[in-house]
């Protein structure tokens, strides 16, 4: 018999690093979903429906493929193929601050957050033999003030260009981090404690080898 893992319908490595912290065996399957913006969506409903329609379409990939490994390799009840989805969204105010386009953008984003308070919030979703069940993770982040010289300078770092809110906190970012309330990992894009409890719901181990 296989190893038995999940699916996990995301390919950013900081998802893959919180997944292993906490011994989740796993594999990446690529998904297309459109990630635009409903007209008038809240950000809790936006992240949510996004990871929801992530892991229903890995889900969905897993089974055209024939569960790549067999459905014994696949951890969740009953062996069933089983795929985590997720998306984050900085929200200041009432405004989703994606991916910067450009330099310019990101400076502006960081202007935007610099000496204020932002939310991060973020979905996760688990889908089991084709049932989704969501949580959500909401966390309040304060930047301290941010000058354009150092904004600019943090943008040619590389780090900021595919991050949304134009930051990262695990990264260089984390010297603007003034206070941070609710979730760390939330904010890096995997809330643990919510996807630890999806995982538990499902019947899927954690600390896998530890």
């Amino acid at each position: 018999m296989s190893m038995r893992f999940i699916y996990l319908a995301s390919g950013s490595p900081r998802r893959r690093q919180l997944l292993e912290q906490i011994g989740v065996p796993f594999r990446v399957i690529g998904v297309e979903v459109d990630e635009g913006k409903l007209a008038g969506e809240p950000a809790d409903d936006y992240v949510t429906r996004l990871a929801a329609a992530k892991a229903t379409a890995g889900w969905h990939a897993a089974v055209a493929a024939g569960g790549a490994g067999g459905l014994d390799g696949v951890v969740g009840a009953g062996g069933a193929i089983s795929v985590l989805g997720a998306d984050t969204a900085v929200v200041l105010g009432d405004r989703i601050l994606g991916k910067p386009v450009d330099q310019l953008d990101a400076e502006r984003m960081l202007g935007a957050l610099s000496g204020r308070t932002h939310r991060v919030t973020t979905g996760v979703a688990l889908c089991v033999s084709g049932v989704t069940e969501c949580r959500i993770s909401r966390t309040e982040v304060t930047f301290r003030p941010i000058d354009p010289a150092e904004a600019r300078a943090y943008w040619q770092t590389g780090e900021p260009c595919d991050k949304a809110g134009a930051y990262a906190v695990q990264g260089l970012a984390a010297v603007f981090v003034a206070e941070l309330r609710g979730s760390y990992s939330g904010v890096m894009g995997l809330p643990i404690f919510e996807t630890s409890e999806l995982l538990k719901a499902a019947g899927v181990p954690r600390w896998h080898g530890r």
